[in-house]
This record gives C-alpha cells, sequence and structure tokens, in this order.
C-alpha cells in the first residue's frame, strides 16, 4: 500500500503595494487634519519666526500620525467594513494588505511620528499628537464607535486636535485660543458625520454600528445637527474678541455659519430622500475649510 500524504492548502501570497499601504493612512481625511494643522501654525504668534524646516518636520508629524491612527482605524474595523458598502474595497478587507502587516505598518507610523515631533520640534506638540493618537485609535474606534449613539460626538474631539497640535509646534503650549480652534471642529464633526449617515444608514444597521440614525431615528439626529449648527455661530465669533481675527473674519464667518444652519434646516425638513443630507455633507467639508481659510486670512 502506498501512503500519501496531502500537504495543507496554503493561503495565496497578497503582494501589496505602496499605493495599498498608502491607503491606510486614509489621504483624503488626511489632507484636512493637515489643512486644520497648517491654519494652527499660522495663527500661533511666533509663527513668521519659525524656522522653515521645523514648520515642515510638525506638518510631516502631524500628518503621519494622523494617517497612522487611520491605518490601526481600518485594521480593527476590518470586519465590519467588510459587510459596508462604502468601506467594503478597503485594502485590508478587499485583502490588498494583510491583517498584521497593516497594524505594524501603522504602530511603526505612531511611534516615528511622535518621536520625530518631540525630537525636532517639541514635546508639547508631541504629547498632544500621541494623545490624539490614542484617543482616535484606542478610545473612539476600540470602544466609543461599537458602544454608543454619542461615538462621533466624543470620538469627534480625536479630529479636533490637529490646530491645537499646529498652534504648539510653534509655541510650545495651549492656549484660550488654540481650545476655540479645537471647539470650532468639535462642534462641527457630528452634523457632518450625521449627514453622512442619514444616507449611510442601511450600511450602519448592516454592520450593528450604533449610530444616532440607527438608535433614535432620522427625526431626533436632525434636530441635534440643528442644534450643533447653532452652536457654531456663536463659537466661530469667539476670534473676533480674543484679537485672534478681525471684523472681515467675523462677517464671512456669519455668512458660512448662516448657509450651515440653513442646511441642517433643510435637511430636517426633507421627508423622503437624502438629496438635502448629500449637500449639506457636502457643504460641511467645505465649511470647515473655508472657516479656517478665513481665520488665516482675516
Amino acid at each position: 500500500m502506498v501512503m500519501t500524504t496531502e500537504m495543507p492548502k496554503q493561503e495565496p501570497s497578497v503582494e501589496s503595494t505602496v499605493g495599498d499601504f498608502f491607503s491606510l493612512l486614509k489621504p483624503r481625511v488626511m489632507t484636512l487634519v493637515v489643512f486644520t494643522g497648517i491654519c494652527g501654525m499660522i495663527l500661533a504668534p511666533g509663527f513668521s519666526t519659525m524656522h522653515p524646516f521645523l514648520a515642515i518636520i510638525a506638518i510631516f508629524a502631524l500628518a503621519i500620525g494622523a494617517g497612522a491612527s487611520g491605518a490601526v482605524n481600518m485594521w480593527y474595523d476590518r470586519d465590519i467594513d467588510l459587510i459596508m458598502n462604502r468601506t467594503k474595497n478597503r485594502a485590508i478587507p478587499a485583502g490588498k494588505v494583510p491583517a498584521a502587516e497593516g497594524l505594524t505598518f501603522a504602530l511603526i507610523l505612531c511611534l516615528f511620528s511622535v518621536v520625530i515631533m518631540g525630537l525636532a520640534v517639541n514635546w508639547v506638540a508631541a504629547g498632544i499628537l500621541a494623545f490624539a493618537i490614542i484617543f482616535y485609535a484606542v478610545f473612539y474606534t476600540m470602544i466609543l464607535k461599537r458602544h454608543t449613539s454619542q461615538n462621533i460626538v466624543i470620538g469627534g474631539a480625536a479630529g479636533a486636535f490637529p490646530p491645537m497640535i499646529g498652534w504648539a509646534a510653534v509655541t510650545g503650549d495651549i492656549s484660550i485660543d488654540s481650545i476655540v480652534l479645537f471647539l470650532i471642529i468639535f462642534f462641527w464633526t457630528p452634523p457632518h458625520f450625521w449627514a453622512l449617515s442619514l444616507f449611510a444608514n442601511e450600511d450602519y444597521k448592516r454592520a450593528n454600528i450604533p449610530m444616532l440614525t440607527v438608535t433614535h431615528g432620522e427625526r431626533t439626529t436632525k434636530i441635534q445637527m440643528l442644534i450643533y449648527t447653532l452652536i457654531l455661530l456663536p463659537l466661530c465669533w469667539i476670534p473676533v474678541y480674543t484679537g485672534l481675527a478681525g471684523m472681515s473674519y467675523g462677517f464671512a464667518a456669519g455668512i458660512l455659519n448662516a448657509l450651515f444652519i440653513l442646511s441642517a434646516i433643510q435637511t430636517y425638513k426633507e421627508k423622503d430622500g437624502h438629496k438635502n443630507a448629500r449637500r449639506m455633507f457636502a457643504y460641511s467639508i467645505f465649511y470647515l475649510f473655508a472657516i479656517f481659510t478665513a481665520l488665516v486670512i482675516f
């Protein structure tokens, strides 16, 4: 009798490209993070005397740190990303990058970004960057996102740190003005993401993610979106009173916030479909770019 031994089948090797790994950094999200971080630097007193090379290093470290935390998010959420139409083609759930390699890549970049920020710029900025990474990758991704309808409200703080990091990179400290910059993004985040969740609600239901639209319904979500846009109006005028920006900025902020409130009202009134929710989501991205641009210019 001839004995044969069948070798176990091996998983096909994955040939990941540089582009696949780069996609883990969420480059589109990183663009907004880097932009608000740069604005925080420009607005900080003493920016004109900061060495250009150090400014570039600070921006680079911020971008890498933000992207790395996004990569940890993609690694941890690979199970639910595979379920959702919006995310199923991401590199890890699509099988373009092995999960273990994705996590290793993310952790190395997290450490690198904090160390380079601390050694080249200052440890206050590095400390805030480290806290933001941990807050997003651990507190939001692993705890809040799957367990509370207020996930994006509390977890949104992670995305509000970049201008504070940029400010600290220049000054080495935290001030009232940098906190105001943080709060603008913090209160902008819920209506921005809830607008998305309105037309992506089926995805969140399938993935069992307790977004407010899933747990409390569209009407409650739309009311809270409107409340947050109303809070933003007086908040965005604070820089005028602290002297960070002039009256021209105050005028621009008034128009931008009035349009944001109007988009929230139109979304609230919408009965069928999510056309206005999609418009509000698109406007919210423009709004954040515009409000920080106005702060820098005026």
